[in-house]
């Protein structure tokens, strides 16, 4: 940021011109209304009364004084008196009925007094302009729970104002600690969590969400597990595990079950047999994912150990997402074997939550960041750049790892927005902090293990001091890790920051931009005394390379249009009818019978898989296998993805022609006449088309309105 102070001594100050200015309460009491100058400086002071007069206020009621700078000795012999010793650059005033002389050093070059008041008022008559004084950005901390200490040094870093209880006023950011939902009341402002994102980002829905991406992309998607759904799913887990050992008998795999709702590692286990699987909980299924279990880890120390990378989802539209350069590792505190049938309950040894190792008896706390069970993610990729690993490949393919990912659940979360804040309805903007738990293979590659949507944001760890009593104590590698991360986040959050252009892609076949793993962050601006940005903006920068996996992105925009009342987020019988006809997909072969018995049959068998869902109707994981369905009947001839290319394409551009045709008819209904050339027209020319007609129409109609009258 410039100042935009500029410099006195440049512009020059004439020192013989009266200034007026607020009395000094310390020194000037409000019965003293008026300063004494005799001599040729009489004029002066008549001067500064008869500015009072003219402003409309009484002469003895004037808390402006006349400041003169008297460079003549004499006359300041004749004020001070012998005792005072005085310089050029000095200001003297004699308080009239109290004998008391003022006066006050100057800056050196004689512009300005001592006074921060006479400063401005002197600035402002010598056309010095000040910028105005920046409101601190306000955030309200009242949900912020185990993520307020860090929230706290960061607000404290950047000197904003923090609200811990609260505000009646709107706050620019609020921080939660769950959910959008932890406060129902904003109307305005920046949450830092998205509607729908805790929902989204559980097992079952993040599997699903893999799975379709899955399907368009193989070789794009082979990061995350194969995953199975349980319990319904589970019917053909147990037959594609049978297949699996008839065919080859000496394979036996090992699978690890995770429960949907389930963190912290809690509920977790192994398995190499379905028969293991414990399906029921009382009287009521288990709703969980098994997946295949990675049983060939990259080991340091001999031990397994993950990435907690952290991300920033900056805004869904258009999408921005940031990675921190800096995370977390956690290790095992067991050394790792191969999964078998006697280690598979060592927790220890196979599962790295924090969470779960915190309680082991191996597990170490260090103040440094390159030893203990958690360390720094620089530390463990220096030790393997220096065992020769090439650390920007593994960058690249993690970045890569993170958009994919991100663009996968990025179509159910924009559904679930707009249920929450239709376009047009007062609400907040959202973003928010994701952790991702990222194993690494032994041949280096990244594997997704889960991402949280609310990722541990507390500096400090337990810590054992007496047998079966723990406490917090600092972490430093936490702390360093979490309050960056936050800071950040909120810096580039600012209301008053400027958004920088969004770099799109250029048209043209240019070759497609290698991912960086060197740090490209803005610079601060100088009146911030902060480092660098920790985090590292990935899109829209690497758009060229990933736009073309957003093709589910674009099924749920049909969705969302097609969903006609705002805040619903399925889809019913009329709508999808409505659907079928706007895209002409309906013929002789597949009529409208047999269009509601699509919806029927899919919306049923989602209803069964969806137990919890209290809507009727059809989501939007629904409607995208209706979508592909449609697209394998339509297009026959081509691959999947092919098939769903070409169908998007034929419905966004019916979507267009039936908008384009609204639009005409609802132009044209005011007029009297139609306007047969202006149907291919968009719709800005089409306005001004239909405008100058009816005003053609207004003028002929007046024009015989006239004739008839002087008839």
């Amino acid at each position: 940021m410039k100042s935009l102070v500029q410099d006195a001594e440049k512009e020059g100050v004439d020192s013989e011109e009266p200034v007026s200015m607020p009395s000094p309460s310390a020194s000037v009491s409000p019965d003293a209304p008026s300063v004494t100058i005799t001599g040729r400086d009489a004029n002066t002071l008549s001067t500064c009364r008869n500015r009072s007069k003219s402003r409309g206020k009484p002469a003895k009621e004037d808390k402006n004084i006349c400041v003169k700078q008297y460079k003549d000795p004499a006359l300041h012999s004749s004020l001070l008196g012998p005792k005072q010793n005085t310089q050029d650059n000095e200001r003297t005033l004699l308080i009239r009925g109290t004998e008391k002389v003022l006066h006050g050093r100057s800056e050196p070059n004689g512009n300005y007094m001592n006074n921060p008041h006479l400063k401005n008022i002197q600035d402002h008559e010598n056309g010095i302009k000040h910028p105005r004084k920046k409101k601190p950005v306000t955030v309200d901390s009242a949900k912020a729970k185990t993520s307020l200490e860090a929230l706290k040094i960061s607000i404290k870093h950047l000197k904003w104002k923090e609200f811990p209880m609260g505000r009646r006023a709107a706050c620019d950011i609020y921080w939660h600690g769950v959910s959008f939902h932890d406060n129902e009341n904003i109307v305005s402002g920046q949450v830092n969590k998205f509607p729908g994102m805790v929902e989204m980002l559980r097992k079952i829905s993040m599997s699903r969400a893999m799975r379709t991406m899955q399907e368009l992309f193989p070789e794009e998607y082979d990061f995350y597990p194969r995953s199975w759904i349980l319990p319904e799913e589970y019917q053909q887990f147990t037959t594609q595990i049978r297949m699996v050992k008839e065919s080859d008998a000496t394979v036996n795999r090992t699978f690890i079950v995770k429960p949907d709702g389930g963190s912290q590692g809690d509920g977790i286990y192994l398995i190499r047999d379905p028969s293991d699987l414990k399906l029921v909980a009382g009287s009521q299924a288990k709703q969980g994912v098994v997946q295949e279990y990675i049983h060939k880890p990259l080991l340091i120390d001999k031990l397994k150990f993950d990435i907690r990378l952290y991300v920033l989802i900056k805004s869904l539209e258009p999408l921005e997402i940031y990675i921190a350069k800096e995370g977390l590792t956690r290790f095992c505190t067991e050394p790792y074997q191969e999964p078998s049938q006697k280690n598979l309950s060592h927790v220890f040894m196979h599962l790295t939550n924090y969470s779960l190792n915190v309680h082991s008896g191996n597990f170490v706390h260090s103040d440094s960041q390159s030893t203990g069970s958690k360390r720094s993610l620089s530390s463990v990729l220096y030790r393997l750049a220096a065992k020769g690993v090439d650390i920007k490949k593994v960058w690249s393919d993690i970045i890569a790892l993170v958009i994919k990912t991100v663009i996968a659940v990025v179509p159910e979360l924009k559904v679930y927005y707009q249920a929450e804040i239709p376009p047009g309805k007062p609400g907040p903007t959202c973003f928010q902090i994701l952790g991702f738990d990222i194993l690494l293979m032994k041949n280096l590659k990244p594997i997704l293990l889960e991402v949280n949507s609310n990722p541990s944001m507390r500096i400090e760890h337990e810590q054992e001091v007496a047998p079966g009593v723990f406490e917090y104590v600092p972490s430093p590698v936490d702390e360093e890790v979490k309050v960056n991360v936050i800071r950040d986040t909120l810096r580039l959050m600012d209301p008053s920051r400027k958004k920088p252009p969004i770099a799109l892609p250029k048209p043209g076949g240019e070759a497609s931009e290698e991912i960086s793993a060197e740090p490209e962050s803005p610079v601060p601006s100088p009146e911030e005394a902060l480092p660098s940005l920790c985090l590292k903006q990935v899109y829209p920068k690497y758009t060229k390379q990933f736009n073309h996996l957003r093709l589910v992105e674009r099924i749920a925009a049909l969705f969302i249009r097609f969903l006609g009342v705002k805040g619903n987020m399925r889809l019913g019988p009329t709508a999808f009818r409505t659907f079928i006809r706007t895209c002409k997909l309906s013929n002789s072969s597949f009529t409208m019978a047999s269009v509601d018995i699509l919806y029927i049959d899919i919306t049923r068998r989602w209803a069964g898989a969806a137990a919890d869902s209290r809507e009727a109707g059809m989501g939007l994981q629904a409607f995208v296998e209706a979508f592909f369905s449609l697209a394998a009947r339509k297009f026959k001839s081509l691959a999947q993805r092919q098939q769903v290319v070409a169908l998007l394409e034929l419905c966004e551009l019916s979507v267009c022609e039936e908008r384009r045709s609204v639009s005409c008819s609802r132009a044209l209904s005011g007029g009297s006449r139609t306007l047969p050339h202006t149907a291919h027209l968009s719709p800005v020319p089409l306005r001004r088309a239909v405008s100058q007609d009816q005003r053609l129409h207004y003028r002929l109609k007046a024009r015989t309105l006239r004739v008839n009258a002087d008839n």
